[in-house]
């Protein structure tokens, strides 16, 4: 996977956080902590797991300290999330762009709980970034359309039309 491709997934990645903090922002301060059937158990609690992802892989990749968990109660609004989130994704822009292709190809290793090793190509690692992100967005997506602020199709190609009517 070429450098360029990575940078172009992290661009879907961000206008889909984008278009889903942007329904948020019309959601009640209850419907934002609700209890919801998926995985973090409200709106709250899945942005902030999927903003957490984004944190750690970044902090792993770049070989920092990665285990501080960001807690949804430290985030009681969308405003708070969205604030930090815009930190984050001017923090990973920063990284890929110290990337190049042949960075792609990197063996990360890192240790994971009960001192399990792992290593993966950095590529991977990215591209898992995203498809988590991916996973999340469906389900803060589900929550919104019950609060009636579905954000509409939030897939790749729904992004690729977008962008190539921006750019005329």
């Amino acid at each position: 996977m070429r450098h360029q491709d990575i940078r172009e997934l992290f661009d879907y990645n961000y206008w889909a956080n984008h278009m889903l903090l942007d329904r948020a922002e019309n959601v009640s301060a209850e419907q934002f902590t609700a209890p919801a059937p998926h995985s973090f158990g409200s709106l709250q609690g899945t942005l902030v797991h999927t903003l957490h992802g984004e944190r750690l892989w970044r902090l792993l990749l770049q070989g920092q300290d990665f285990w501080s968990e960001l807690r949804a109660v430290d985030f009681p609004s969308v405003a708070t999330v969205r604030q930090r989130w815009q930190e984050e994704e001017a923090a990973m822009w920063s990284y890929l762009d110290s990337l190049r292709d042949e960075d792609m190809l990197r063996i990360v290793r890192y240790e994971v709980g009960g001192g399990v090793q792992r290593e993966r190509v950095l590529w991977h690692c990215l591209f898992h970034l995203v498809n988590h992100g991916t996973q999340h967005r469906s389900e803060a997506a589900a929550i919104l359309t019950t609060c009636g602020q579905s954000p509409g199709d939030i897939d790749f190609t729904r992004f690729l039309n977008e962008r190539k009517a921006q750019q005329g």
